[in-house]
């Protein structure tokens, strides 16, 4: 397990699944947990670290795509587009990331989707999916709240009315949503949904590429510079 300083307390930020399965939950203080099993082991964070390791990730992930962006301090976005079909397809290419990461040592889930926040949901509430566009609704509806990417405030909130589920948000009227909860609830599930654009940003520029071609005599036809580039 990983721990991390909460005020004046010790908590777990991080466990594995032998971790869960003895009923250890994050946020849990650590003589908590230890006072359950005194035999577990604990390591202090070291966020700068992880940060550096994350980079690393995400460099080797150049080999799917040139736009890979971070995550928060635990995931990666890769835009796919136009590029699964070099790996035979997207369930392919999802199967050889998975594959390198657990030879890597890494325990790791993946998602992948039309939107980012719906690969982002399928990924942390699913394990592994692969969401057709159009089913982002479908996808959503059963998650908990914290699938939308809000705040954990908004998160009680909302949950204080009764809205416990993605579906129960999305069955609400909106204007009243926004009224209580603020835009960025809409924002995001409107992101998720696919109603509005949200855009990947890249850690490292893309480079520009370009072709030339060399001819022996000009070419002033139209229809000569179309059948060269068509």
């Amino acid at each position: 397990m990983i721990s991390h300083r909460d005020r004046n307390a010790q908590r777990i930020s991080a466990l594995d699944e032998r971790a869960e399965a003895l009923h250890l939950k994050r946020d849990m203080g650590i003589a908590d947990a230890r006072a359950m099993h005194p035999s577990i082991d604990v390591v202090e964070a070291d966020p700068e670290a992880d940060r550096r390791l994350l980079e690393g990730l995400a460099d080797w992930c150049d080999r799917y795509t040139p736009l890979v962006a971070l995550d928060g301090a635990d995931g990666l976005f890769l835009d796919v587009t136009g590029c699964t079909h070099l790996f035979g397809g997207e369930r392919a290419m999802l199967d050889d990331i998975l594959s390198r990461f657990f030879h890597q040592g890494f325990d790791v889930r993946a998602g992948l989707a039309a939107t980012p926040g719906a690969a982002w949901a399928a990924a942390r509430f699913c394990g592994d999916r692969i969401v057709v566009s159009g089913e982002e609704e479908a996808l959503l509806a059963p998650l908990p709240l914290a699938a939308l990417r809000i705040e954990p405030s908004t998160r009680t909130s909302l949950e204080s009315v009764g809205l416990r589920t993605a579906g129960a948000v999305m069955a609400a009227p909106r204007a009243p949503l926004a009224r209580r909860f603020g835009a960025l609830l809409l924002l995001r599930l409107d992101q998720a949904l696919g109603r509005l654009d949200e855009a990947v940003s890249p850690r490292l520029p893309v480079a520009p590429l370009s072709v030339e071609r060399h001819l022996a005599e000009p070419v002033t036809l139209t229809e000569d510079i179309e059948r060269l580039v068509g």
